[in-house]
C-alpha cells in the first residue's frame, strides 16, 4: 500500500510514461514494426520500448553527415545487450557471441562495465534471429535496458571464489525473480504464441505495476575487500559480509548513481549509503520492496530526476529506510564493519580454491577484436573451443578465463602466447586502470570520443607517468563521450566527461576504493590543456605524496580540490 504520508513529485508524466501505458505491457508495435522493411529503422515510440527488450536503436554517427548529403536515412543499426547476472558465461555461451558478433554484428563484442556483452551493427531484419540463438544459448536480453532492473552485477575477484560463488547464485536469483512478468519478450521475439483454448488473462505486472519504474534500476553486491563492482554507484547496493569463511548476509546500500547533465545543477552524480544489514535469505524481500518504493514515489514528470537517488535524497535516507522496514515488516539489523581496497580488478594468474586457477587478461576499452597486429577475438575463440571452466566478464571491461585446471593451464598458457593475449603487466598501472564508455560512433548521445581516445591520450600521460616515476602508481582514469556516466567517470581519480567533439571536463579527486565522488577541476578542454594539467599533478603527486596515498587523497590533501562526499555537493 502507498504511503499516503508521502507522495511523488507533482507534475504532469513524461511523454516516456504515456508510451509505456499505451503499449500494451512492452509490446507497442514492435513485432510490425521489425518486420517493415521500408526503413532499417522504428518509430521512436517503439524505440523507446526495445530497451526493454535489450536493444537500442543507434546509427553509424561517422557515416550521419554523408547519407544527409546523399539524401538518405542515418545508417540505422541496433546495439543488444545481453542479461548476463554477475558476467558468468560458459565457453559454448562465448562461442555463440563470438559468431554471433560476426554473423550479425560488426565482428566485435564489447564487454561492458556491467559485466555483460553488448553487440553493435545489428540490422533490423537480424534482430530476431539473432535474439533467438543467444535464447537458444541459455542468455537472454531482457531487461538488459529499461526502465526496469537490469543486469545485477556481483564480485568476480578469484581471490574469493568460495565466497563467489555463493554471491553469483544470489546475483543470478536476483536477476531472474527481479524480472518483468509480461511476455511480451517472448511473443515478439521467440514466436511464442498462448495456448489454443485457454481463456484469456489479464496481464499484470505485480511488482513492477503497468509503467513500470521512473527510470533505469541497477543492483551490484560487492565482496570486500573488493569493491570491482562500485558498489557506492549502484541504486540499491549489497555489501557481503564473511564471517569466519561464511557468508553471513549482507550490508545494504541505497541511493547511488553516475548520471547527470551538463549545466543542471539538479542532477548529479551520488554516492549510495549504508542503512543496515539483511541475511541472505532476505535479499529478495529487500530488493522488491526497494523497487516498489522507486516504483511508488520516483519522479514521472522529470526524468533527468527520476533516477533512485533523486527520491532517495528528496524523501530523506531516513524517511525512506522508514518506509522499507514498514513494506518489509520487519526492521534491518545494524551495518556490520567492512573495508574496502581497491575497485580494480588483479592481473594474470591466480590459484583459487579446489586447485582451480583463474587468469584475468587486460582488454583495453573492453573491445574484443581482432587487431592487424593483436588477434584478440581470435585468440579467445580457440581458448573457449578447449576451456572446461568459465569466462567472468569484469565490471572494469576485463576478462577472466576462470575455473582451469592444472591440467589445462598449459594448454591455455600455449594460446595466450601464441596469439599474445595479455594481462596487461606490461603496461602502465594507469593503462591498466582506465575504464572507457563506447561513445562514438554509435552512441546518439555521445559528445565526445571515449573508448577510441582514451587509449591515445593514455600513451601521452605515460609519458608524464614515466618521467616522475610513476609506471607501476595505480591511478583510475575513466572517461565518457557523455554525462551519463556508463564508465563511472566520477568515481574516477581522474575522470573525463565529453563536452563537444575533443572537448572534456576534467575532474579529480574520487577514492580508489570507490568511496568518494570526484569534483570538476577544469571544464570544456582539449587534449593539449589536460596534458599541461597532468604535467603540474603528476610531478606534484610523485614528490610530495605520503606513504601509501592515493592520487585521489593527494589532491585533496594538497588543496587541489575539494572532496565531494555526498553527490549534493558535487556542484559546490
Amino acid at each position: 500500500m502507498v504511503n499516503q504520508i508521502l507522495k511523488a513529485p507533482e507534475g504532469p508524466p513524461s511523454d516516456v510514461e504515456g508510451i509505456k501505458e499505451r503499449s500494451n505491457y512492452l509490446r507497442g508495435t514492435l513485432k510490425e514494426q521489425m518486420l517493415d522493411r521500408l526503413s532499417a529503422g522504428i518509430p521512436e515510440d517503439d524505440n523507446r520500448l526495445m530497451k526493454h527488450h535489450g536493444s537500442y536503436l543507434q546509427d553509424d554517427r561517422d557515416l550521419r553527415n554523408e547519407r544527409q548529403k546523399q539524401k538518405l536515412e542515418p545508417a540505422y543499426q541496433f546495439m543488444l545487450r545481453v542479461r548476463m547476472a554477475g558476467g558468468v558465461s560458459t565457453p559454448a555461451q562465448w562461442l555463440v557471441m563470438d559468431e554471433l558478433a560476426d554473423k550479425y554484428g560488426n565482428g566485435t563484442l564489447k564487454l561492458t562495465t556491467r559485466e555483460t556483452f553488448q553487440m553493435h551493427g545489428i540490422l533490423k531484419w537480424n534482430m530476431k534471429k539473432t535474439i533467438q540463438e543467444i535464447n537458444a544459448a541459455l542468455l537472454d536480453t531482457i531487461a538488459a535496458c529499461g526502465d526496469v532492473n537490469r543486469n545485477v552485477m556481483c564480485a568476480s575477484n578469484p581471490y574469493q571464489s568460495e565466497i563467489h560463488a555463493e554471491v553469483y547464485e544470489w546475483s543470478k536469483k536476483l536477476s531472474d525473480d527481479l524480472l518483468p512478468r509480461t511476455r511480451a519478450y517472448h511473443e515478439i521475439w521467440l514466436d511464442e504464441e498462448k495456448v489454443a483454448g485457454t481463456p484469456e488473462v489479464e496481464e499484470v505486472e505485480p511488482m513492477y505495476g503497468p509503467l513500470y519504474l521512473p527510470r533505469k534500476f541497477k543492483i551490484g553486491i560487492a565482496v570486500p575487500p573488493s569493491n570491482d563492482v562500485d558498489v557506492f554507484s549502484q541504486d540499491l547496493g549489497f555489501i557481503a559480509i564473511v564471517e569466519d569463511g561464511k557468508l553471513v548476509g549482507f550490508n545494504v546500500a541505497i541511493g547511488g548513481g553516475m548520471g547527470m547533465t551538463h549545466g543542471d545543477k539538479a542532477t548529479y552524480p551520488q554516492l549510495s549509503k549504508v542503512i543496515g544489514f539483511c541475511k541472505p535469505d532476505q535479499l529478495y524481500d529487500v530488493a522488491e520492496k526497494v523497487i516498489t518504493i522507486q516504483r511508488d514515489y520516483g519522479n514521472r514528470s522529470v526524468r533527468k530526476n527520476a533516477r533512485f537517488k533523486y527520491t532517495v535524497d528528496r524523501l530523506g535516507l531516513q524517511t525512506v529506510k522508514d518506509e522499507l522496514e514498514h513494506r518489509l515488516g520487519w526492521s534491518l539489523d545494524e551495518a556490520k564493519p567492512y573495508h574496502f581496497e581497491r575497485n580494480g580488478d588483479r592481473y594474470g594468474w591466480v590459484k583459487g580454491i579446489q586447485g582451480k586457477w583463474h587468469l584475468t587478461l587486460f582488454i583495453e576499452g573492453g573491445r574484443i577484436a581482432d587487431f592487424d597486429d593483436y588477434k584478440l577475438k581470435t585468440g579467445l575463440r580457440e581458448i573457449a573451443k578447449i576451456h572446461k571452466g568459465d569466462f567472468r566478464l569484469t565490471s572494469n571491461q576485463n576478462l577472466i578465463i576462470g575455473n582451469v585446471s592444472s591440467q589445462k593451464k598449459k594448454q591455455i598458457n600455449e594460446l595466450v602466447e601464441k596469439y599474445g593475449l595479455t594481462d596487461g603487466k606490461h603496461y602502465s598501472a594507469l593503462r591498466r586502470s582506465s575504464i572507457a564508455c563506447v561513445a562514438l560512433p554509435t552512441c546518439g548521445l555521445a559528445m565526445a570520443e571515449a573508448e577510441r581516445y582514451l587509449p591515445r591520450l593514455i600513451d601521452k600521460i605515460e609519458e608524464i607517468v614515466d618521467e616522475n616515476g610513476l609506471r607501476d602508481e595505480e591511478i583510475t582514469i575513466r572517461m565518457t563521450g557523455c554525462p551519463n556516466g556508463c564508465a563511472r567517470h566520477a568515481l574516477g581519480e581522474i575522470g573525463f566527461i565529453g563536452k563537444a567533439p575533443g572537448k572534456y571536463n576534467m575532474y579529480l579527486g574520487a577514492a580508489f576504493d570507490g568511496s568518494r565522488l570526484s569534483k570538476m577541476y577544469r571544464e570544456n578542454i582539449g587534449e593539449e590543456e589536460i596534458l599541461n594539467e597532468l604535467r603540474v599533478l603528476l610531478p606534484r603527486y610523485a614528490k610530495e605524496r605520503q606513504e601509501g596515498e592515493h592520487f585521489g587523497d593527494f589532491v585533496i590533501r594538497a588543496g587541489i580540490i575539494k572532496a565531494t562526499t555526498d553527490g549534493t555537493n558535487f556542484h559546490d
